[in-house]
């Protein structure tokens, strides 16, 4: 349980403080692609001082270090309410060390008792295998980005979409639109198409586990999200809101089934502060590789 406990301690802390090697080398890119002296190159500039101070101080990347979402590929015979137990013991720690701010509070009363633990807090999705390791699967996800995510059910009649591949292209970059700068973008889209309003809405962050230079298996999928990209940074909406070349830095989409009378169109938006770090553990719980 020591042995678990600290190395999702050490998961936490560098999820917050260090920026994922992919995500990293998108950011400097679009530093690359951006007009030198434009608001929107000193923006992205800003941001890179800000992810390498705070690699550099093992400090949060961000003062809003977000919900905390495992994410856990488990071994048959994996004890979850022992693994649930020492995750929460190291949310507490991580909070105590300052890797996470204090800052989930309860929901009906805003009291905040300074541990980041209470219902739903951290959130945990077990997913069983038939593989010896433990892979472990971290996001923190900030409130900005949170906010401006958005469900559509198909057929939008102001937006003119029908319930085809069409139609989901004008309700992510109509989400893109009513974002604006208010997600702190650049930004990531995970996006599901179909399940129920739920699933879809899980499904669509489950999209983040995937690395920014991946491509889509489904090549209807990969076109869309290619396609998405390309005309999202060509709105002239950029980082942070500022104008530029850069407003998305990534789009990933996932399909589930539906029933046939919904389609719906679930679009989580994540900030550029993309915070996604995994690890393998051993029998014991110690990390024995990093996943990003």
């Amino acid at each position: 349980m020591i042995a678990l406990r600290d190395s999702l301690m050490e998961l936490i802390r560098r999820t917050s403080a260090e920026i994922p090697d992919d995500v990293q080398a998108a950011i400097l890119a679009a530093l690359e692609h951006e007009q030198q002296g434009t608001i929107a190159a000193d923006a992205l500039q800003i941001i890179q001082r800000n992810i390498e101070l705070a690699k550099r101080k093992s400090q949060p990347i961000c003062q809003d270090t977000g919900s905390v979402l495992f994410y856990v590929d488990a071994p048959v015979g994996l004890d979850q309410l022992a693994f649930a137990e020492a995750a929460r013991q190291a949310v507490r720690e991580a909070t105590r060390r300052g890797y996470l701010r204090q800052n989930s509070v309860d929901a009906l009363t805003g009291k905040n008792d300074g541990t980041n633990l209470g219902p739903g807090a951290p959130t945990f999705h077990f997913h069983q295998h038939r593989e010896p390791e433990t892979r472990v699967r971290l996001i923190l996800k900030g409130g900005g980005c949170e906010n401006v995510g958005a469900q559509y059910s198909l057929p939008d009649e102001q937006l003119q979409a029908d319930r085809d591949l069409a139609g989901c292209r004008k309700v992510i970059l109509d989400a893109v639109l009513q974002a604006q700068g208010k997600g702190c973008g650049p930004g990531i889209l995970g996006v599901c198409i179909g399940g129920d309003r739920a699933t879809g809405y899980e499904f669509s962050k489950v999209q983040f586990l995937r690395r920014l230079e991946d491509r889509n298996p489904v090549p209807a999928l990969d076109a869309l999200e290619q396609d998405i990209l390309k005309t999202a940074n060509e709105l002239g909406i950029g980082p942070m809101g500022f104008g530029g070349k850069t407003t998305l830095l990534g789009v990933k989409i996932g399909t589930l089934n539906r029933v046939p009378a919904s389609y719906f169109v679930s679009v989580s938006y994540m900030c550029w502060a993309y915070r996604r770090q995994g690890v393998e553990l051993d029998a014991e719980g110690r990390i024995t590789r990093w996943l990003y």
